[in-house]
C-alpha cells in the first residue's frame, strides 16, 4: 500500500504553427495532468485544442499554463508589466484555453503560471496580486499550482486551493526557487538523478540544492518538462522510481484529498 500520493505534470501543447515541441502524446500516458499552453508563450488554437483533447481521450487533467506574450523567448524572459497586465493576461489566457476544454465536454482543473513569469509570482507581489486577482474572478473553483511564496499566500489569502509544485528537472538555489536557466545547473539531464531526487523529496521532505545545501520542500505535483529530449525517459523512470518507492501517482484532487484526510487524523 502506497504511504504517500503525489500527482505527475507535464507542460504540454508548446508547439507552434509549423514547430512541433516535445511528444505530448508520449508524455501523456505517464501524467495524471498537464499544463497546457494557453497561446502567449506557445500554442495555437489547433495546438490547443489537439492537446485538451488528447488530455480528454486519457483522463488526464488539464490546466492552463498562461505566461508572457513572448513567443521568441519562450516566456523564459522577464518583462516589465504593471499588475494590471498581469491580471488580463492570465485572465485572456485562462479563457482561451477555457474555450477549448468546454467545447470537448472537459473540466479545467488549475492553473500554473509559466516561466519567468511564473518565477516571478512566487517573490513578486506585482506578479503574485494580478495572478491570484485573475483566478478568483474567473473560476476560484481552479487550483493554483505554484511554489511556497507570495502567489500561494495571495492565492491562499483570496479563499483558492493551493498545490505546491516540485520542479524535478530543475536545479535548486538555497532560498528553494529554481537556478535561471541562464546559469549552470538549471536544468538536469540525467534520469536517475531526476527519478533519485524526486524520491527523496517525496520521502525526506528535503531537496539538495546546486549549492550542496539540503532544504525542506513540500510539495503535491511533480513537474517535469517536456520540450526536451529527456522529457519520455525522464517520465518513465520517475514514475517507475515513485511506485517502487510506495509512491501513489495519482490527479491532483485525489492527492489533494488524500492530504486533507491525512491532516484530519
Amino acid at each position: 500500500m502506497a504511504d504517500k500520493s503525489l500527482a505527475l505534470v507535464a507542460d504540454l501543447g508548446e508547439s507552434f504553427g509549423n514547430y512541433t515541441i516535445g511528444d505530448d502524446d508520449a508524455v501523456l500516458d505517464l501524467v495524471t495532468m498537464a499544463n497546457v499552453a494557453c497561446g502567449f508563450h506557445a500554442g495555437d488554437p489547433r495546438v490547443m485544442e489537439r492537446t485538451v483533447r488528447a488530455c480528454i481521450e486519457r483522463g488526464v487533467e488539464i490546466g492552463a499554463h498562461p505566461g508572457y506574450p513572448d513567443l521568441v523567448g519562450f516566456g523564459r524572459r522577464a518583462m516589465a508589466c504593471t499588475e494590471d497586465e498581469i491580471r488580463t493576461d492570465t485572465l485572456y489566457q485562462m479563457g482561451a484555453l477555457s474555450a477549448f476544454v468546454k467545447a470537448q465536454g472537459g473540466t479545467l482543473s488549475h492553473v500554473n503560471p509559466h516561466g519567468r513569469m511564473g518565477n516571478l509570482t512566487v517573490t513578486d507581489p506585482v506578479h503574485a496580486r494580478g495572478v491570484a486577482d485573475a483566478v478568483a474572478a474567473f473560476d476560484p473553483e481552479l487550483i493554483v499550482v505554484t511554489q511556497e511564496g507570495l502567489l500561494a499566500d495571495e492565492a491562499r489569502a483570496r479563499g483558492l486551493r493551493v498545490a505546491l509544485v516540485f520542479l524535478a528537472d530543475r536545479g535548486y538555489e538555497n532560498d528553494g526557487t529554481p537556478v535561471l536557466r541562464t546559469e549552470p545547473g538549471a536544468l538536469l539531464h540525467d534520469a536517475d538523478e531526476v527519478a533519485a531526487r524526486t524520491v527523496r523529496m517525496a520521502k525526506e521532505g528535503v531537496v539538495r540544492t546546486v549549492h550542496g545545501t539540503d532544504i525542506p520542500q513540500e510539495c503535491d505535483l511533480v513537474l517535469l518538462h517536456g520540450d526536451n529530449a529527456e522529457a519520455i525517459v525522464n517520465a518513465n523512470k520517475l514514475r517507475s522510481a515513485l511506485v517502487a518507492a510506495h509512491v501513489a501517482v495519482k490527479p491532483l484532487r485525489e492527492v489533494l484529498a488524500d492530504k486533507a484526510r491525512a491532516v484530519t487524523v
